[in-house]
């Protein structure tokens, strides 16, 4: 059956049908992801807004992914708090921001994309999965009502002196009932609405079970305070806080201007390199993922992604934003909640724009237990045990890399897990590598070794173990027929056991590896 391309385009009844309700599902759960990077970043908490809002309304254009959501992002927390302090203000922080767009757009002509292609898949997984777990463990405290830590929190290590895991046994007995009685019919909502979708029931296909759950939970807090105020929440801690403009001069005074005169600092432009560099690597690392879980299959160009989020990151230091990068966690909604193109990201970031102007007093009710549920589906989603079976299926060489990805993901952050994924599985590519690279056939006193493929510095050990088992006396062939490359490391191997055979008795003949030695064949 021929595939329909127009099934996928950006029409008026895709929009109605499924990126519409998309986007509001994603800005449901970015409107706290944004305030809670702001907050955790030592940043204007407007600012996270404005992130993503350019993420939203102008990456989603330029970008060539479909269904790749960008925003502030919980990876670079600690490079922002940090280059604060170095610079000394927000505004100079702002300029490095401006530098590290400019930094991205001449990366992304270059065509630095390509970096992504050199991640294997089993990373990928488990990047996926590791991410999925982390929203999942992270979300449980919020479900039990315990806001301590920001929603949108990815990292292992936590204020405190408390983690991921302590956080959980810390809140299992002082639990809120109000969020938890909220979280928990918000959990079986999401669940029977879905199935009810997917069922083929129209009013609960088109319309999103985010949004039921969102307005239920505002309802029900509502309804708490009436009947049981026990239950009531009222403390902002555990609600959405969006910034209340009283005027439109109030909402202009929220945004920041960059004070270019921070230009000279030798500090912002190595902030800028920084930022450029582990931005891009993020958004990289998330359109990668973003290409797995499309259900459509579609291949987005990395280095269109590196100049679009270039731009990005320009408008929003121009306006007072944070950096922005593509996110896993926000593209993982869109795609479950039914997005098919790029207004999907767009609808979410127009409607972080309206929520901002007109209605930041109704969104402040929200309870983020509700908000919590949500992310909590869609960490499971990402983390099903299905996908852990089916990659335990292609092998260790698979499942090994997969599953250090996810713990480290889980007990480090993302770039660090990846990195140790990635470690991983080069190791099993050097040990495949070296596995049989030189094999050795022998009949009376003749000897043949052959190497059977490309010969790197790798297998030098394997075969000088080989070469100096060869006894006395011996006629021995190395035939280098099947190695299309042999390193210089091998050539000199292979040039000193001719020195030594000499003194051994041993004769040495070599077969197609003339001229890459460092003396006349034999």
């Amino acid at each position: 059956m021929q595939f329909d391309a127009s099934v996928l385009a950006p029409t008026r009844s895709n929009f109605l049908k499924h990126d519409g309700p998309a986007g509001l599902v994603v800005f449901l759960v970015a409107l706290p992801l944004c305030l809670g990077v702001a907050h955790a970043s030592g940043a204007p908490l407007f600012a996270g807004i404005i992130a993503g809002i350019v993420g939203g309304c102008l990456i989603s254009i330029l970008s060539g992914s479909q269904i790749s959501v960008s925003g502030p992002a919980a990876g670079l927390v600690v490079i922002v708090i940090t280059a604060i302090q170095t610079l000394g203000s927000y505004q100079a922080f702002l300029v490095a921001v401006v530098l590290c767009g400019v930094i991205q757009i001449v990366m992304g002509i270059l065509g630095a994309g390509a970096i992504g292609d050199y991640v294997p898949n089993s990373v990928i997984k488990g990047m996926l999965a590791g991410i999925g777990l982390v929203i999942v463990l992270k979300q449980i405290p919020h479900a039990l009502g315990h806001d301590l830590d920001w929603i949108g929190d990815l990292s292992f290590l936590e204020a405190g002196n408390m983690n991921t895991l302590s956080a959980i046994f810390a809140d299992a007995a002082p639990i809120l009932g109000g969020p938890l009685l909220i979280s928990v019919l918000s959990l079986i909502i999401l669940v029977v609405w879905e199935k009810l979708a997917s069922g083929g029931a129209r009013f609960f296909g088109v319309v999103p079970g985010s949004l039921a759950v969102v307005a239920l939970g505002i309802i029900v807090n509502h309804v708490f305070q009436i009947v049981a105020p026990a239950l009531y929440i009222s403390d902002p801690q555990h609600l959405v806080e969006l910034p209340v403009a009283q005027s439109f001069q109030d909402l202009t005074h929220q945004f920041t201007i960059p004070d270019f005169s921070a230009i000279a600092d030798s500090n912002v432009w190595s902030i800028s390199l920084t930022l450029a560099i582990v931005a891009s690597i993020e958004s990289l690392l998330s359109l990668e993922a973003a290409d797995r879980i499309d259900p459509y299959r579609r291949i987005s160009p990395p280095s269109r992604e590196l100049w679009a989020q270039g731009a990005g990151n320009v408008v929003s230091g121009f306006l007072g934003g944070l950096p922005v990068t593509s996110v896993v966690l926000r593209t993982s909604a869109n795609v479950y909640a039914g997005g098919r193109t790029w207004m999907a990201a767009f609808v979410h970031g127009f409607l972080l724009l309206a929520s901002a102007l007109l209605i930041p007093q109704l969104l402040n009710q929200i309870p983020l237990a509700c908000l919590a549920a949500i992310l909590i589906m869609v960490g499971y989603k990402l983390t099903k045990p299905d996908m852990y079976q089916s990659v335990y299926r292609l092998g260790m060489t698979q499942f090994i890399p997969f599953l250090v990805t996810v713990m480290a993901i889980v007990f480090t952050d993302l770039l660090k897990g990846v990195l140790l994924g990635l470690a991983c599985g080069l190791f099993f590519v050097l040990r495949s590598n070296h596995r049989d690279a030189v094999t050795v056939v022998s009949r009376g006193n003749a000897c043949l070794i052959r190497l059977n493929k490309d010969t790197t510095f790798i297998n030098k050990s394997e075969l000088r173990t080989k070469l100096r088992a060869i006894e006395r006396g011996t006629d021995v062939l190395i035939d280098g027929t099947k190695a299309s490359y042999i390193d210089r490391d091998i050539l000199e191997v292979v040039e000193d056991f001719r020195k030594m055979a000499d003194h051994q008795d041993i004769t040495v003949e070599l077969k197609h590896i003339a001229g890459k030695i460092l003396g006349p064949e034999t």
